[in-house]
Formats: C-alpha cells, sequence, structure tokens
C-alpha cells in the first residue's frame, strides 16, 4: 500500500501527450500531388532514357560520340546477353538490371532499365512521352502553388529559412552528430525544422527542382525556339540531358533519406501530420 501511495506523484509528473496542428493544408496537398508527380515522372522518364541509353556533355549525342555514362549489353559466344554499366573508363557488370534484364515472357533482352520501374512497363517511347510531360506540367503547376502559398503565408521564411545562428559550424556539427546517433528533437523541439532539414529543402526546392524544370525544358525543340538562352545556360541540349538525369537522381536521393527519417522519428506521428495535419507531441520531462 505504501509503494503504490509514493509511486502515485511520479505517475503524474509524466510527460503528457499534446496534439497540435502542425502542417497547414496547402502544404499536405501539394506535398502528396509532389510525391504523384516524381513517381510517375521518374518511371516515364527511364522509359524515355531507354531509348538511348546514354548520357554525353555538350551539343551532340549519338552512337559514334563518346558518352560520358552508359547502359547496354554484349552478347557473349553463347549467345547470352551481359548488362553493364560504364562510367568514363571504367565497366560495370549489371545482368539481370541494367542493360540486360528480363521482359515479360521471360527471356533477357537488352534494355536500359528494367520493366518494373519504366512507366509503361512495355517498350513505348510516344507513351512514356506523353505521361512525362503530362505530369511534367502537372509537376510544375504544383510547385507554383506551393511556392505562391509559402510567400504569402510566410511558411517559407518562418519554417525554412535558416537563422544565422543555426548557420554557424558548430550547431551544424552538433545537428549532424544528433543524426549520426539517431536523436530526434523531442517536445516543442519536434514541431521545427533543424538545420540539416531546412538546408536539404531549400537545396530542393530552390536548387535542384528549378534546375531540373529548366534542364528539362532545354531538351524540347520547341522550347529552345522560344528561350533560346536555355541552350547556351546548360552548354548544349545533351548537357541539359545529363544534369538533368543527375538531378532527377539527387532528388531520388533525398526522397529515400527523408523516408528514412520518417521511419526513425515515427512513420505514424509523421504521416498523421502530413494527412491530417495533427501531430502529438511529448514535452521534455523538466524538474521531475
Amino acid at each position: 500500500m505504501t509503494e503504490i501511495q509514493e509511486a502515485a506523484p511520479a505517475l503524474s509528473s509524466w510527460p503528457q501527450r499534446r496534439v497540435v496542428h502542425r502542417h497547414a493544408l496547402l502544404t499536405r496537398v501539394t506535398h502528396w500531388i509532389n510525391l504523384l508527380c516524381v513517381i510517375v515522372l521518374l518511371m516515364s522518364g527511364l522509359q524515355i532514357f531507354n531509348a538511348h541509353p546514354a548520357l554525353y556533355w555538350g551539343q551532340y549525342g549519338a552512337d559514334a560520340d563518346h558518352p560520358l555514362l552508359e547502359i547496354g549489353a554484349n552478347e557473349t559466344a553463347g549467345g547470352q546477353l551481359t548488362g553493364f554499366l560504364k562510367i568514363g573508363s571504367a565497366t560495370l557488370p549489371t545482368t539481370g538490371v541494367l542493360g540486360a534484364s528480363r521482359n515479360a515472357d521471360g527471356d533477357v533482352v537488352e534494355r536500359g532499365f528494367p520493366r518494373w520501374i519504366t512507366l509503361p512497363g512495355f517498350r513505348d517511347l510516344s507513351l512514356g512521352r506523353r505521361w512525362h510531360f503530362f505530369f511534367a506540367w502537372l509537376f510544375v503547376a504544383n510547385l507554383l502553388v506551393y511556392y505562391v502559398g509559402g510567400l504569402a503565408s510566410g511558411h517559407l521564411r518562418r519554417d525554412l529559412l535558416p537563422s544565422s545562428e543555426q548557420l554557424r559550424p558548430k550547431s551544424l556539427l552538433h545537428d549532424i552528430a544528433d543524426h549520426l546517433r539517431l536523436r530526434f528533437p523531442r517536445g516543442e523541439a519536434a514541431l521545427r525544422y533543424n538545420p540539416l532539414q531546412k538546408l536539404a529543402y531549400l537545396g530542393v526546392i530552390g536548387v535542384l527542382l528549378p534546375v531540373m524544370i529548366l534542364s528539362g525544358l532545354t531538351m524540347s525543340p520547341g522550347m529552345d525556339a522560344i528561350l533560346p538562352w536555355l541552350v547556351d545556360l546548360f552548354a548544349g541540349r545533351q548537357s541539359a540531358r545529363t544534369i538533368h538525369f543527375i538531378a532527377a537522381n539527387l532528388i531520388v536521393l533525398f526522397i529515400f533519406v527523408h523516408v528514412a527519417m520518417v521511419l526513425l522519428a515515427g512513420p505514424v506521428n509523421e504521416l498523421r501530420s502530413m494527412i491530417t495535419g495533427k501531430f502529438a507531441i511529448v514535452p521534455e520531462a523538466q524538474d521531475e
């Protein structure tokens, strides 16, 4: 009986769970539209890339030119296809994934990226371009809505612009150390983006996405006629294609890291906040 009475004050001192509103409706809607667009753009973009799975630098790129990166397949003496990835002078075997993979009938065929990651899954450059262009314009429109809404509401300045204190080396190193130790902020601190998050988000929405959009426009002969300076900006259409490919892969890398952080920080709570806007926090215990 005495132990129960002594334990009661400890229970009453436990931190209480509190639910707050974290993400505005505009942020949540544009977030999920962006996710849909990125998935379709990635898969349809790989379908387009498969039409000529090589990257060049400059104005020209064809079979006779030396590529920076090439995905292909060679036929062995026994008639089997072996896939390869060539970057500069280095060649890596990639049979079964890149260069040579199985089609819907189970036969190994020469193909840059496998059918399970392209849209459509079968070889159809025309249909892949239709998917890509439609969702590219939807992506651009959605980003414009996010930018305008974020500027008007103060979200970009208030939530994503790092302070001078956060940009100090000591603060950045401390944040990096916390991430490496998988220590995530709790209490009120969980409602604010940390310095690495702010820099990552600003890098994506302020640099990577504009570069990907502009480099994509540069590959269009029609847009080159309207905006000829785009070709000079990216040092040629083939350079723009290479930059477009690199930017897309960096965005995919960002998404993988982002998803990993969500899973480690608490997927249910994080997903709920991006669906309903509600986020549960537990204040850090103080003076127990």
